[in-house]
Parts: C-alpha cells; structure tokens; sequence
C-alpha cells in the first residue's frame, strides 16, 4: 500500500486533513466517502526523512506516557462529543488539536486515521497498549457493539476518578513521613561527613579513651567522607539491581507480596487494590463484559502481581462452574461482610450494584486508615530520631566532658 495525504470537507462544511494508506487514490477516496467526508485534494504522501533533527529528537525526548489527568479528560470530552452527536472521526479530531500529551496527541492521530481505513474504535485503541488498558479498550468495545459509545466513556471517566481520588490521598497521606525522613537522612549526612571529622581532629590531641559512641561516629564519618564515591556507587548499583529484579516475575510477585506484609502501609495498599478491583469489576459487568473477561481484566488492572494471581485463580473457578462468591471466599482476600454481599448479588441479579457497595466499603476504610496514618507512623519517627539524637549527643558531648575534666587538673 502507498501512503496518500488528502484534504476535505465534512457534511457540515468542516476542512479536514490527514494521512492514509491504501493501493490507489480512488481507494482513499471511496474511504473518505464512506466516513462522512468530501475529498478535495489527493496526492502521494512524501517519503518519510531519514534523518532525525534536533527538534525530532528533542520531540522525541519529550514524550511520555499520558497521565491519569489526561485520560479522565480524554475520558469526559469523548463522552460529551459522542452524547452530542458529533461524529467520531471529527469528536478526535479536535481532541487531537487540543491534547497537550504529545504521546496522547499522536496516539490520538494515529486513531483518526485507522477509522478512517475502516477499522472499529476498540481494535484501534488495542494498537496503543501503552496509552489505553485492556480493560479501558474492552469496555469501548462493549459501547461500540451495543451502540452506547457514550456511556461507556462516562463509566470509564468515572472508575479512572475514583482511582485518581484514591492515589491522590495515599500519596498525600505518606507525604509527611518521607519529607521528615528524606530531611534526617541529608541532616545525618552532613553532620557525618562534614560536622563530625571536626570533632575527630579535635579529640585526637587529647589522649583520652573515647567511648563506643564516640568511635562508632568517628567510624562511620571516616568511612563515608573518605569512601563516598564508592557509596554512592554501590547504592546505584543497588538500585539499578532492584529495577532489573523487579522486572523479572518472580521479583515482582515477592516485592508485590511483601508490600501487602509491610505494617501500616500493607493493609493501606490492599484495601485500595481491592477497592480498584471492586470499582473495575462493577464497570466491567455492568457494561456487559463477560463474567471471565471481566475477572482477567480486573485482575491485570490491579497492579499487583500477588493479587492478580489471587483474581486469575478465581476465574479459574468461575470456569469450573463455581459461584462468584464461593471463589472469592477461596482466594482469601475477601472479609466475611463482602462476601456476603456476593452472595447476596448473585442471588439477586445485581453484582455489579453490590460491587459498588464494596468499593464505597473499601474506601471508607482507606479514609479511616490514611487519618491514623500520621497518629501510627508519628511514635514510631520519634523513638528513631530520638535514639539517632542520643547517640550523637553522646558521641560528641561524652569526650568533651572528659577533655573538661583534664583542663582542671
């Protein structure tokens, strides 16, 4: 196929441009046709260049993937242009021309221009995995066959701020602990590499024995002002270990399941998994996803490897044919009251409404969690600080009473 640029007019008048491919002009043609536009000029598109420029490359670096924030507006926008009316190709269009997103704004592009080969929406966000989820692509492909595009972007629009709501008060919630730990750690640093080998100076004038305070910070201070390049060296390639580990299954699945273990923040981290896997679920059912599609989906979209295996052995027995809520309470994740409002959905016809109710459970107790957060974690930082604060108290003030004593004598 040979690639062509055209320009057109919609039904209602609009100038339209863009890129497509196929065998002839009159092929282009007859595709504009079929999507509601009016060409007027055809004519090959240039090869592409060879050569990347500098600002190719600077556009290149500056691509990233698109944000929460960026699909929730993406989410909205297409609910309001497809629930008034406007035609999909041009509803894209102008989402195209005003998306800041630059990976968004050409993934965006590219769409306009698989619809107007002929392609179905679904199959064509499916092309883009790194910007649209199975389960975001699976619930427009449930819209798109049913004939409710619209309120399958506003389901969408409505889990994705529901997530968002959840991660912004977690991160709000553990903001103070790591500002009052990143500040001691650099607060240590200093004193232990520039403060204390003052002090190390100072005491070697004087023949005193010093106390196992006082040599443990001597120690530490020589050992990081002397051989801090090697520290930092080891700590990257820690770091870039532990990103190399966590990219292997089995690293993810143990660091997956050891967060769940951690106290405080573990059960922070399952309730709002769980609520993830509840609010996504409901979506899913409720948009007509089968029953096993749903669980898979969910399950991927939890982001935790421990907890999508849990899910995955759940569908696989919902394919054995067991209830919903005999394999939810098999997996363990569930407590006692939730699953009895599966039972109660299942009974009734109304699982996903139930799924709801848990979401909103599983919420308030996040709520209720991330307010004590601060009143758990702030004893546990000040027995720390207070231990580190004593002993370069003594390490210090220890060998200077000693030196104050010999200056009497």
């Amino acid at each position: 196929m040979a690639a062509f640029q055209y320009k057109g007019r919609t039904t209602r008048g609009d100038l339209v441009n863009g890129r497509l491919e196929a065998d002839t002009a009159e092929a282009v043609a007859d595709q504009l046709f079929t999507i509601g536009v009016t060409p007027i000029d055809i004519a090959p598109a240039p090869p592409a260049a060879t050569e990347v420029s500098f600002s190719s490359f600077k556009k290149l670096l500056s691509r990233e993937r698109p944000k929460l924030d960026d699909l929730i507006l993406f989410s909205r926008q297409m609910y309001s242009l497809t629930k008034g009316g406007v035609p999909l190709v041009r509803a894209l269009q102008g989402l195209a021309a005003s998306t800041h997103n630059l990976m968004l704004r050409e993934t965006i592009q590219q769409v306009v221009e698989s619809l107007a080969s002929g392609r179905e929406l679904a199959n064509t966000l499916a092309r883009h995995p790194k910007v649209f989820s199975p389960l975001y692509v699976n619930i427009v492909r449930v819209g798109e066959n049913s004939g409710n595009l619209q309120e399958a972007f506003q389901r969408l629009a409505q889990y994705l701020s529901f997530d968002k709501d959840t991660r912004r008060r977690i991160r709000t919630a553990f903001r103070y602990p790591v500002v009052v730990i990143t500040f001691v750690a650099v607060a240590i640093a200093i004193l232990t590499t520039f403060v204390i080998p003052k002090f190390a100076t100072l005491f070697g004038h004087f023949d005193i024995p010093l106390p196992w305070p006082t040599r443990v910070i001597l120690a530490v201070s020589e050992f990081a002002s002397r051989d801090w390049p090697f520290v930092l060296g080891a700590l990257a390639i820690g770091f870039a270990a532990l990103r190399l580990w966590l990219k292997t299954d089995n690293g993810r699945y143990r660091w997956d399941r050891w967060m769940l273990k951690m106290p405080i923040v573990g059960d922070i981290v399952l309730r709002s998994a769980l609520a993830r896997f509840a609010r996504g679920f409901a979506m899913a059912y409720r948009a007509g996803v089968p029953l096993i599609s749903t669980l898979t989906l969910t399950g991927h979209a939890l982001g935790n490897a421990w907890l999508r295996e849990r899910v995955l052995e759940m569908r696989t027995g919902v394919e054995r044919g067991e209830s919903l809520s005999h394999t939810a309470a098999a997996a363990g994740l569930f407590p006692p009251l939730v699953l009895q409002m599966l039972m109660v959905g299942e009974e009734t016809g109304t699982v996903d409404d139930m799924l709801d109710e848990v979401g909103d459970f599983y919420e308030s107790e996040i709520e209720y969690k991330l307010q004590t957060l601060s009143a758990a974690i702030e004893p546990v930082l000040i027995v720390v600080l207070g231990i580190m604060v004593l002993i370069l108290a003594l390490g210090v003030f220890l060998p200077m009473w000693d030196i104050s004593r010999l200056a009497q004598h």
